[in-house]
C-alpha cells in the first residue's frame, strides 16, 4: 500500500518526530511504501508533494492539533488518530487501513 502521513502535536517537538519515526518504521516492516510529513515547531518538514498525495492509497493523520493545509488531502481516505497511538501502538493504525 502507498501511504502518506502527517504527524503533529501541540508543542511540535519530540512527539511529532517520534511518531513520524514509528510510522515509517512499522510501515516499512509491514511492506508499505510510506512518506511522513511533520508539522512541528519548525513548521512543515518533509512536505508531501501533490504527486505523493495523488499516488497515495490512504493518509494517516497522527495529530493532536489541526493539520495545516488539510485541503491538500481532499478526495483521499484519511485515518486520523492521536499522536500517542502512533507512539504506543502503531501497528493498530495500520490495521485500520483495511477498514
Amino acid at each position: 500500500m502507498n501511504i502518506v502521513a502527517v504527524t503533529a502535536c501541540p508543542t511540535g517537538i519530540a512527539h511529532t518526530y517520534m511518531a513520524a519515526a514509528q510510522l515509517e518504521k512499522i510501515g516499512k516492516e509491514l511492506g508499505h511504501k510510506i512518506k511522513v510529513e511533520t508539522q512541528g515547531a519548525m513548521g512543515i518538514e518533509n512536505e508531501l508533494t501533490v504527486t505523493d498525495i495523488k499516488n497515495a492509497d490512504v493518509a494517516i493523520f497522527a495529530v493532536d492539533i489541526e493539520v495545516e493545509e488539510r485541503q491538500r488531502f481532499n478526495g483521499i481516505k484519511i485515518v486520523e488518530v492521536p499522536v500517542q497511538l502512533a507512539l504506543k501502538d502503531p501497528k493498530s493504525i495500520f490495521a485500520k487501513l483495511a477498514d
